[in-house]
């Protein structure tokens, strides 16, 4: 049996090697962004040229460039290394002294008009190893115009640290990082899934829609969304050309929240707004979720919506009587999600 010293010493080893790979490419990452960055805002500076083609520059450039490579260069993702430049126009100087920083705590304060704020989130990002969770929430909240302000900064420092406790990165969460994926131009990984259960019903969920022989094309599993807040996956992504809309599916495994309504509801407003075309209808989200609430089904944006959808999925076949009071729960969650009673339905 091998001594566990040697063990533990060649997983330190490892992990070291994986964790220094990790930060070259982020590094890489950045100032190849950076670069396009660049490289966008020296042709729009180009009179004559900028003519020719005007505001559609980006969105030219994105269908260019998604033809060779799948992910990272839409107009959305150009229009941030842009941004990233004019934010940082001196990071190939300023760079060394920011180190172990991903794409992602750039992105979070490109929204950030203060330029002083904007370096200091950096700099104290770097130092302090924030996640990038951690950045946004303090972007999100002023933590540096309230620090700057307050004359009990030790108190202010104190709440955030508090507050953003439960932030922190995952000791192995870099292995799993999909902008790393992302920039080396990797095939999705379903594993980003929270249980096999997930998995599981995911797995099946995709089969059954497809069997159902109604116009359910299969677009993607565990599809990446890319906001200035995080990064995103939606389960599943459908396409119904009967409905001529895009269906987007996230599972829950436990009880819907309305932060869950309010995630599926910014998933479907960007796709309306990057993916839908002339032709296309509005997207239609659904939450499946172990379990439905009638107080969220009439208070939450589901009440009255005709794109968003929370229903409730068994993980076992019920008998008669169970199924049929599960069905009429839920009808009456539905009619609280409309507006209506089962009794104007039923008159109608």
């Amino acid at each position: 049996m091998l001594p566990n010293q040697l063990v533990n010493d060649v997983k330190q080893i490892v992990e070291r090697g994986i964790r220094d790979a990790y930060d070259k490419v982020n590094t890489v990452a950045i100032h190849t962004y950076w670069q396009i960055g660049r490289r966008i805002v020296e042709e729009e500076q180009h009179g004559n040229r900028r003519a020719e083609y005007g505001s559609r520059l980006i969105t030219l450039l994105a269908e260019e460039l998604s033809l060779e490579y799948a992910h990272g260069f839409s107009a959305r993702d150009l229009r941030n290394y842009r941004q990233l430049y004019l934010c940082f126009s001196d990071l190939e100087i300023w760079y060394t002294r920011v180190p172990n920083l991903k794409w992602s705590h750039y992105r979070t304060v490109l929204s950030v008009t203060s330029e002083d704020a904007r370096y200091w989130y950096i700099r104290e990002a770097s130092a302090e190893s924030w996640s990038v969770r951690t950045l946004a929430r303090n972007v999100g909240s002023q933590y540096y115009h309230r620090l700057l302000q307050s004359p009990k900064k030790e108190a202010v420092i104190e709440e955030m640290l508090q507050l953003t406790a439960p932030l922190k990165d995952e000791p192995q969460g870099f292995l799993k990082d999909p902008v790393v994926a992302e920039f080396l131009q990797l095939p999705s990984n379903s594993s980003f899934t929270e249980t096999e259960l997930e998995k599981a019903i995911i797995r099946h969920l995709k089969e059954f829609l497809l069997e159902m022989g109604r116009g359910f094309a299969f677009m993607a599993e565990q599809y990446h969304i890319s906001t200035d807040a995080g990064d995103f996956f939606v389960d599943l992504v459908f396409y119904n050309v009967v409905l001529k809309c895009y269906v987007l599916i996230d599972l829950k495994t436990k009880r819907v929240t309305h932060q869950d309504v309010g995630q599926m509801d910014m998933y479907v407003r960007m796709f309306d707004d990057l993916k839908r075309t002339d032709g296309d209808n509005p997207t239609i989200g659904l939450l499946l979720c172990s379990d439905t609430s009638k107080d969220i089904a009439q208070y939450s944006v589901l009440h009255d919506s005709k794109q968003l959808f929370a229903a409730k999925y068994l993980t076992y076949l019920p008998s008669e009587e169970v199924l049929r009071r599960e069905i009429e729960q839920q009808k009456e969650i539905f009619y609280l999600q409309h507006n209506k009673s089962v009794k104007e339905d039923t008159e109608q």
